[in-house]
Order: structure tokens, then C-alpha cells, then sequence
């Protein structure tokens, strides 16, 4: 039996996305900078753990509002100069923090606002940036160019904080928000760098509200579509949530402080690196309709398997396993979703995948919340777990 031929860079030898990737990856790092000191701050400035998850909340329900419209605009528009304009307001709202928090004049009400005004360029980024992607490297290496962007995220998701702790311990927060408006230059740069052809602006049929029924129907009308999208809908509700409770397990569930909280937040980011990277390696030999059938109940069966663990050494296992088997079934469900639709549906399909994906998790983060409070984290967790395996096992077996 031969052995499959590992090409983990696959997608590097694009030029276009080698600068991307790049740029990327800086950025990502300032990002994961930021999310950690932007929390930080919001707790410092009002002691309340309501601000942090409002402020968190912000940053996210905007995606909901304006994911479907800015689909279309994606679909319209020219990619690279939509992500192009997002990346510099991004920046701009980051510079401006920096300034804010640097002069003392920083206030919560401040940063909840820049909060939504990044949340709100989030949601027409997002659909532009992943269907700008295939324009980089083509249907072939699509999977591996998804793969390695999900290695860099993850990757960051570890080192980022991690420099962000140091910093605002021996430096300051305003070096997180400020370096996170430096990283975005990289971004800028890569993407005023990549040699593409001469945009054609594409022939659109009706009105903006036509053309999101369009996308929309599509969705309905073809069943491996719309088994995706809800697939990622109930797993945002009903599992990924779990991140939210961490904090919880750490302090009166497992007992282990804020140092072990490190830890199981890290368990993820390793998981989830561990399979972006095992993705990218052998992405020419994946069926990822398979991946996504059972990634998805395994993602539900381990989150279920970490709320009744009380070993630590079992529950960062479990944590390890749940980043694993999410990131596998999100760098295949994105994939799928790309190569299924045609190029003049993609941005709004991405963008409605972006309303389940990010736009859907506050508000499971609100019920698995709720629950909590009535049933105990435990309780609510596996209930979260166990649905979600049990409706990606009916899904997927029909």
C-alpha cells in the first residue's frame, strides 16, 4: 500500500498566499494580544464581570446584524480592497485605544463602543477574507491554504497571551493595544504586495435584499450546504460555548487557580494546532465530508467527557481533544463550503457561515450560562455536549 505523500506547505508555493499567510500570522499574534488585554482593562476599569462579557458580546453580535449584507457586498466588491479598508479601520480602532488607555483617559463605555465598531467591521472582513482565499490558491490547495491559516491561529492563540500577560505586567496595556496596530501594517503591506489580475466587476441581478434570498435559497435548496451550515450552528449554540465556563471549572470545579486555568486554555490551543497542522500535512488525502461526520460528534462527546472529569490530567486531555476535533470540523465544513458554491455565491454563503459560527456563539454562551446558574456548570455543559453529539449523529447518519 503506498504511503500518501505529505505536503504540508502546499499552498505556500502561491506567492500571493506566502504574503498573506505572513501578514496574517503577525497579525493574529496582536489580536490574541489585545483580546487578553482588552479584558484585562474592561475588569480594572469596573470590577465587573458583567462589563467583561458585555464588552466580549460586543465584539460578536454585530456579526449577526451585518453578515448577510455584507456577504453581498463581498460578492460585488473587489476582496482585496474590502479587506484591505477592514484591516486599516482595525488598526485605526487598535491605535486608538493604545492612545486612550496611554493618556488615562480611557473609560469602560469607551472601549464597549470601539468593541462594537471592531465587531461591526469583523462582520464584513470575514466573508471578504474567506472567499478571498480560493482566489489565492485555487480549489486544489484550498484545504491546505484553510489548514495552515488554522496552524497560525492556533499558534498565535498560545504565544499572543502569553506576551500580552508579560506585557501588561512589566510594561503596561497600552503596549498590547499599540503593538496590535503595528501588526496590522504587515497585513497592509502583504496585500498592496500580491500580483493579482485586473478585478472584474461582476454583472449583480436586483436589489441587495434579492440577492441575499438568492444565497439564502441556494443554502436551502442544496442539502450538503444547508447539513453544513446547520451543523455549525448547533455546534456554536450548544458546544463551543464551553470556553465561556472554563474560569468556572478552574476555580470551583476542579480546583486548580488561575495556573491551571492557563493550562486548560493552552490544552485547547495545543489540540487545536495538533490538527491544523496534521491537516495541512496530509490535506490531499482527506475526505472531508467524512471529517466533519465524525469530528463533530466527537467534538460534543469530549466536551460532554471534560464536565464530569475531576482528574486534571483527564480533563486537559479531554480539552486537548475537544480543540482537536473543532478544528477539524471547522477547516473541513469551510472547505467544503468554498468548493460547493459557485464563486458568485461564495461571499454571501461565508458570511451566513460566519453569522452561525461567530454571530451564534454569544448566544449560546447567554443560554449555557442560564443553564448553568439553574442546573451547575457541570450539568449544563454535558447537556450541551450530549446534544450536540446526538443532533451531529442524526445530521450525519440520515
Amino acid at each position: 500500500m503506498p504511503v500518501p505523500r505529505l505536503s504540508p506547505f502546499a499552498a505556500l508555493r502561491h506567492r500571493n498566499f506566502r504574503l498573506f499567510y505572513t501578514g496574517q500570522t503577525i497579525s493574529l499574534t496582536g489580536t490574541w494580544m489585545q483580546q487578553l488585554a482588552q479584558g484585562w482593562l474592561v475588569l480594572q476599569l469596573t470590577d465587573s464581570a458583567l462589563w467583561v462579557g458585555l464588552v466580549a458580546a460586543l465584539g460578536s453580535l454585530p456579526i449577526l446584524v451585518f453578515s448577510l449584507p455584507a456577504g453581498v457586498y463581498a460578492d460585488r466588491a473587489n476582496k482585496r480592497r474590502v479587506v484591505t479598508v477592514c484591516q486599516a479601520l482595525l488598526l485605526a480602532a487598535a491605535a486608538l485605544l493604545a492612545v486612550l488607555v496611554a493618556t488615562g483617559r480611557v473609560a469602560a463605555w469607551q472601549v464597549a463602543v470601539l468593541a462594537a465598531v471592531v465587531g461591526t467591521v469583523n462582520a464584513f472582513e470575514i466573508p471578504a477574507r474567506q472567499s478571498f482565499i480560493v482566489e489565492l490558491v485555487g480549489k486544489e490547495d484550498l484545504t491546505n491554504a484553510i489548514a495552515l491559516n488554522s496552524s497560525a491561529f492556533n499558534a498565535t492563540r498560545i504565544v499572543g497571551p502569553a506576551v500580552a500577560g508579560l506585557l501588561v505586567a512589566e510594561v503596561g496595556i497600552a503596549a498590547c493595544f499599540g503593538i496590535n496596530a503595528v501588526s496590522y501594517v504587515a497585513v497592509l503591506i502583504a496585500l498592496q504586495a500580491m500580483r493579482l489580475p485586473p478585478w472584474q466587476r461582476p454583472t449583480a441581478a436586483g436589489g441587495g435584499l434579492d440577492q441575499v434570498r438568492e444565497g439564502l435559497r441556494f443554502v436551502r435548496r442544496d442539502p450538503r450546504v444547508l447539513a453544513l451550515v446547520l451543523n455549525t450552528a448547533v455546534l456554536s449554540l450548544f458546544g463551543f460555548p464551553y470556553i465561556v465556563l472554563l474560569p468556572v471549572f478552574a476555580r470551583d470545579v476542579l480546583r486548580v487557580g488561575a495556573q491551571g486555568l492557563g493550562v486548560m486554555s493552552a490544552s485547547i490551543g495545543i489540540g487545536a494546532l495538533a490538527a491544523a497542522l496534521g491537516l495541512a500535512a496530509f490535506s490531499p488525502h482527506v475526505r472531508r465530508g467524512m471529517l466533519v461526520a465524525w469530528a463533530s460528534p466527537v467534538f460534543g462527546l469530549a466536551v460532554a467527557g471534560f464536565a464530569y472529569a475531576r482528574w486534571f490530567p483527564l480533563a486537559i486531555a479531554t480539552l486537548a481533544l475537544t480543540g482537536f476535533a473543532m478544528v477539524l470540523n471547522n477547516a473541513a465544513t469551510n472547505t467544503l463550503l468554498q468548493t460547493l458554491v459557485p464563486d458568485g455565491l461564495r461571499g454571501r454563503v461565508m458570511a451566513l457561515w460566519a453569522l452561525v459560527f461567530v454571530g451564534f456563539a454569544p448566544l449560546g454562551s447567554l443560554l449555557t450560562g442560564w443553564l448553568a446558574g439553574g442546573v451547575g456548570a457541570p450539568a449544563a455543559l454535558a447537556a450541551g455536549g450530549a446534544l450536540a453529539t446526538v443532533v451531529s449523529v442524526w445530521m450525519w447518519g440520515r
